[in-house]
């Protein structure tokens, strides 16, 4: 269904079955040259009005679903948050000990071809656990909002 209006007479809507198109405006027309022989048109029409004169009426959207895809995305960015924290304590011990063994390359002390063969394979780690690390404190910041859009979610209506 579709509906149309006048810019003289907003109250009238004239409603046509399908959906806007040249078809649609001419049934239209003809509803309107029916109120018109009525006398039931309130405004006079300029001479050459025509269908393309016709404003089409929307459907304003409801809140709820704007609501509900807000719930939605602060569900997923929560849900983002936990699987990004869960990463980031995986992987943390074994970087700050990967971490503390990169002290070795600035000290003065000798060390192996196995041990700097470790450190380069620790630095795949160090960087995965950063990088990740990175992400959380910025999925974090994101999900105070996701968090407060749930909150006002589930508040319960005052009595």
């Amino acid at each position: 269904m579709v509906q149309y209006t006048l810019a003289q007479s907003p109250e009238i809507i004239l409603t046509v079955s399908g959906k806007d198109s040249a078809k649609a405006r001419e049934k239209a027309m003809d509803q309107l040259m029916e109120l018109m022989d009525a006398d039931k048109l309130p405004t006079e029409l300029e001479e050459g009005f025509g269908p393309q004169q016709l404003i089409e009426v929307k459907e304003p959207t409801t809140d709820s679903a704007s609501g509900e895809d807000a719930i939605t995305q602060a569900v997923q960015v929560l849900s983002n948050l936990a699987t990004l924290k869960l990463k980031v304590q995986e992987s943390r011990d074994e970087a700050l000990e990967i971490r503390k063994a990169v002290d070795v390359l600035f000290s003065d002390k000798s060390v192996t071809e196995e041990e700097i063969a470790r450190l380069k394979e620790g630095f795949k780690v160090l960087k995965n656990f950063a990088q990740g690390n990175l992400r959380y404190q910025e999925a974090r910041a994101k999900a105070e909002q996701a968090r407060q859009v749930l909150d006002q979610a589930l508040k319960s209506p005052e009595k």
